[in-house]
């Protein structure tokens, strides 16, 4: 059956068409009730506690405070095993899933304990009315929409109706529904009339000044609410009649009394406010279902056609995508970029390169090689700009940040007293990396293409399906390459685009004529451009080998020497900066590009660009003039300035840790420019120790089998006495360490699974470590690493043993079996549910066992801690021998349910603490320390100016705070557009705008570095370096 289907129902033959365009909206209507009603029911219990047991808790709090202690550390572990998801949107994922999983086991835990008992609130019998209640709405809910649904296949409903329902949805609503109704429960009866209270207890101590004295006061009347409370339960839910007002529900309504403070009266036949309640509940769901899903229209005012309009365009949003989770344990596209590195690694890295098929496919006919990767039709203007940027297709925020500010007609910035107008590029430089975290479909269309053109839309006839069979595809009238006068893009490949063998690359870049409004008249992933004045660029394509090909090679030498004039000037644009990677990890690549650079330009180099490390650093060679500097330069310059800029849009990479840089090639070079600074890299880094867990919550996966591995072994801890029985705080502590020593004796002596999860946990960790320190220091690091991890691991399992067994000492768990919650509800069901008609009888009968067995299972799974608890007292006293196979899956299942709670955040700080230690001291894991803040901030581009006089202005544009909230851009939106007219001709290029104005981009663009290079004629290239003039 499917959901797009043509319904020919009674509305299309009533002619309602008209009526159903205005109603119905364009979008389909998510039906999603929960995020309300979890308010009103959150609201309601704090009302309700708050009136009746306010006083009770004050009075009782000084004795209960170990209880109180307990309530604190649980609330505490689950405090920050949720506080990743708080404000989250719901919907069905992994945090919504993290949401319901954490209500659960935590109400299962708090029920246990005592002090809701010492206020006078026992949670036993709402616990075992909500699963009843829940499974009964559930099946009721169900029921109803397959009805609904066969309604809209026969065509009695709108053809709205055909979108179903999410499953999640309606388990949402229902539990909202039975912890409404367990509220009213607890705090008003099932009483059709509110007997009279017992008299007031009397109340002691500094409570007692509040009863006359202070009786007017705001706090006496707040812990006066239950007076109000009577009131509300009195008024809002009285009788709704009785079972003889509705004979054919006689038999189905729930009778007599479910709770009262007093004597109650024997068991009539009025209709319980529980039943009533349910009722309502289901059917405003049903109400509300129905009228949205048949008419479009949802139960809200309805807006008229151009005040909807206008509404929804207030509330369009651009579907970008969060940055990658590079610590995601759930996350299909990472171990697909693993896999895809490996193959990469084994099959394409010496034995088949895409570059030597370039090459075969290429004309052997020099002419048409050349025609295939120089191009020169921007050689004749009299100055040019060109923007570049390197590392994009990460978050779509900051990719679509960058994008807009490259897209403007202009950017205006103030520089002191002055204002300069910087206009947009003619041409766009890309320096590889496209998209995160591997090259597919998906990543180049979602996290690079859709921000571009967003900020500058690709022309009207473009279709994205469309394939360059022969570049460049030039718009109508034009016949050269030349005469196209909008911004044009080249793009070299990084080492995530070569993942796959570099095959999404050709098939986006080599075989597609536009990225967004920018043309791409490129066809191989290298190439040479011919700029004015005497400029040179080329595009080097470095693979996986980190260097040149041989073909490659042979192209730009036989370029330099036909083509190249000893006068000219020539920038060369890799993806990695091998200057800066080479010095920290101690070794050599690119030899080929070294050697071409130092044996063919011989000093007409005079600025490499690259990305790959996602900053803005900026070296410049020292001069060699004075005494000062005279030994310094072990030889010619071969390149004047290295400038870094990886901020297209990535994570943000540290600063700090290539501080110390300063040779190449024999020649020295000093800092001149750093953004974050040294200062701001190094506090950012502080960010793993605070914000780990929130930034990489799907590491929880990992992390919490990681560390119930490590101690599976220890559970359960059977003889805990001498800990508890100790009379000193000291003695506490002493017999604690003292049995997590033991425990961490055991691991090694004795253990299997704990020890072997140590050993493979110690190898991964050593081999973890870069190897840019040495093996002796690799192992100490990963010894003391993984120590941290096992005593961290230890500590809580014992924590955990330790709140089960004062629970078991106390007669609060593995009192009478695993089905203690059941068979207390069932010894009081008789007494609270009356069954005069014996109907339930009747329902065990013809569900053949179902129904009892289903409420037995369902309270049993509920109620873990007993499980556990009940388990633990068998193996304690019989020995693990005497559990079955079942019986020990289901006791380790229901510990590690509580122990993976416990330890993912603290697994989160001891990791994200480790990696801390190491970007800051040792400087090691540069890339690691970052990537795990996904800090989309700190957004940068280069924009270039060769002017009149041949000298190359360069100024470096970034953003400290990207966007997180954008809108649709007024004025772009009302600017008039011409069917054929290509979007760079427009005033206002791009769509979204950021919601606050003041955080725009285009408002908050500065100059972090710029500087100049001048043209030079001087032809020995070993004095070249002192004609440059900054």
């Amino acid at each position: 059956m499917s959901s797009n289907k043509q319904s020919t129902g009674l509305l299309d033959t009533l002619g309602m068409e008209s009526v159903r365009t205005i109603l119905t909206h364009t979008y389909p209507y998510p039906h999603e009730h929960s995020r309300h009603a979890i308010i009103a029911v959150v609201v309601g219990c704090l009302f309700f506690i708050s009136s009746d047991n306010m006083h009770t808790l004050i009075e009782k709090l000084d004795n209960n405070i170990k209880w109180w202690s307990m309530y604190a550390c649980l609330l505490g572990f689950f405090y920050f095993f949720s506080s990743p998801f708080i404000g989250k949107t719901i919907k069905p994922s992994y945090s919504n899933f993290s949401r319901w999983y954490i209500a659960w086991i935590l109400v299962a835990a708090l029920y246990h304990l005592p002090s809701f008992q010492s206020m006078g609130v026992d949670m036993r019998m709402n616990l075992s009315l909500f699963l009843t209640i829940y499974i009964s709405s559930i099946l009721f809910l169900l029921v109803f929409h397959i009805i609904f649904l066969g309604l809209w296949y026969v065509g009695l409903v709108s053809c709205v109706a055909g979108k179903r329902p999410e499953i999640l949805t309606i388990l949402q609503n229902c539990a909202v529904l039975s912890i409404a109704c367990c509220v009213f429960y607890s705090h008003c009866g099932n009483c059709a009339v509110l007997r009279e209270r017992p008299p007031e207890q009397k109340n002691s101590n500094w409570f007692s000044l509040f009863k006359k004295e202070e009786r007017n006061t705001l706090l006496a009347k707040f812990l006066r609410m239950n007076e109000l409370k009577d009131q509300v339960c009195s008024s809002w839910f009285a009788p709704v009649g009785s079972a003889s007002d509705y004979p054919l529900l006689s038999k189905w309504v729930i009778y007599g009394e479910l709770a009262c403070n007093g004597s109650c009266s024997a068991s009539s036949d009025e209709i319980s406010p529980i039943y009533s309640l349910w009722a309502t509940f289901i059917g405003l769901y049903i109400a509300n279902y129905v009228v949205e899903r048949s008419t479009g229209w949802a139960l809200t005012h309805p807006l008229s056609v151009e005040e909807d309009e206008k509404l929804r365009k207030e509330q369009m949003k651009p579907d970008f995508l969060d940055m990658v989770p590079w610590y995601s344990g759930t996350s299909a596209d990472l171990f697909k970029t693993v896999f895809d590195l490996l193959v990469s690694v084994t099959v394409f890295v010496g034995r088949f390169d895409m570059r030597m098929m370039q090459a075969a496919m290429t004309k052997v006919h020099d002419g048409a090689q050349q025609g295939d990767l120089l191009y020169d039709h921007l050689s004749e203007k009299e100055d040019l700009w060109f923007d570049f940027m390197a590392d994009t297709g990460d978050g779509g925020n900051s990719s679509y940040t960058v994008a807009r500010l490259l897209a403007q007609p202009s950017i205006q910035l103030s520089r002191g007293d002055s204002v300069s107008t910087l206009p947009r590029g003619d041409l766009l430089l890309i320096g590889g990396d496209l998209a995160y975290p591997n090259p597919s479909a998906f990543t180049y269309e979602r996290r690079f293409f859709c921000p571009f053109e967003y900020a500058l839309q690709p022309p009207s006839w473009y279709k994205q399906e469309h394939i360059a069979a022969k570049k460049p595809e030039l718009p109508e009238q034009l016949s050269e390459l030349k005469q196209y006068d909008g911004p044009q893009c080249f793009v070299i490949p990084g080492n995530h685009d070569w993942f796959d063998g570099l095959h999404t690359f050709m098939r986006y870049i080599c075989h597609k004529s536009w990225l967004g409004g920018w043309f791409m008249p490129q066809k191989k992933s290298y190439f040479a451009l011919q700029l004015p004045k005497g400029w040179w660029l080329f595009g080097l394509d470095l693979a996986l080998h980190c260097d040149i090909d041989v073909y490659q090679f042979k192209f730009f030498s036989d370029l330099i020497k036909d083509k190249v004039r000893e006068s000219d000037s020539v920038i060369i644009m890799t993806h990695e900066p091998s200057w800066l990677l080479d010095w920290y990890w101690n070794d050599v690549s690119g030899k080929n590009v070294t050697h071409l650079i130092c044996d063919y330009l011989k000093g007409r180099c005079k600025l490499r660009i690259a990305g790959d490390v996602h900053h803005y650093t900026r070296h410049s060679y020292v001069s060699s003039e004075g005494p000062s500097h005279a030994q310094q330069n072990e030889g010619p310059v071969h390149v004047q300035h290295l400038l870094v800029n990886g901020c297209g849009g990535a994570f943000l990479h540290p600063t700090h840790v290539f501080r110390n840089f300063n040779k190449l090639y024999g020649t020295t070079y000093e800092s001149k420019a750093a953004y974050p600074s040294f200062e701001d890299s190094s506090r950012i880094a502080l960010g793993n120790i605070l914000k780990f867990r929130k930034k990489n919550w799907q590491f929880d996966f990992i992390g919490g089998i990681i560390y119930f591995i490590l101690v599976f072994s220890n559970f359960p801890q059977c003889k805990l006495n001498h800990i508890l029985q100790d009379d000193s705080f000291s003695g506490h502590l002493r017999s604690f360490f003292g049995t997590v020593w033991s425990a961490f004796l055991y691991v090694v002596e004795q253990s299997y699974v704990s020890l072997a999860g140590v050993v493979l946990l110690l190898i991964t960790a050593i081999c973890f470590v870069p190897s840019k320190v040495s093996r002796k220091k690799q192992a100490i690091i990963g010894i003391l690493h993984v120590l941290a991890h096992l005593a961290a691991a230890l500590i809580l399992m014992l924590l955990l043993e330790l709140g089960v067994e004062t629970c078991i000492q106390h007669k609060l768990l593995a009192t009478s079996g695993y089905h203690s919650l059941y068979q207390w509800y069932q010894s009081v069901e008789s007494e609270h549910f009356p069954d005069p008609t014996g109907l339930r009888a009747r329902m065990e009968q013809w569900t053949f066992g179902l129904y009892p067995a289903c409420i037995k299972y369902l309270m049993s799974a509920f109620d873990i801690p007993e499980v556990m608890a009940v388990t633990r007292s068998n193996i304690c006293k019989n020995g693990m021998e005497s559990l079955s196979r079942g019986s020990a899956v289901i006791y380790y299942a229901s510990v590690f349910l509580y122990f993976w709670v416990f330890s993912t955040p603290v697994v989160s700080l001891v990791f994200g603490s480790y990696l801390y230690i190491c970007i800051n001291w040792l400087h090691v894991h540069f890339d690691e320390a970052f990537s795990s803040l996904r800090i989309a901030n700190y957004k940068a581009f280069t924009r270039f100016h060769i002017n009149c006089d041949g000298d190359l202005e360069v100024f470096t544009l970034a953003v400290d705070k990207v966007p997180k909230e954008w809108k649709l851009d007024p004025d772009w939106d009302k600017e008039v557009k011409q069917p054929q007219q290509l979007s760079h001709r427009r005033k206002f290029p791009s769509k979204w705008s950021a919601t606050a104005g003041q955080q725009d981009p285009v408002n908050t663009v500065r100059i972090v570095d710029h500087f100049v290079i001048r043209q030079t004629d001087q032809t020995d290239f070993r004095s070249a370096g002192s004609k440059f003039q900054q």
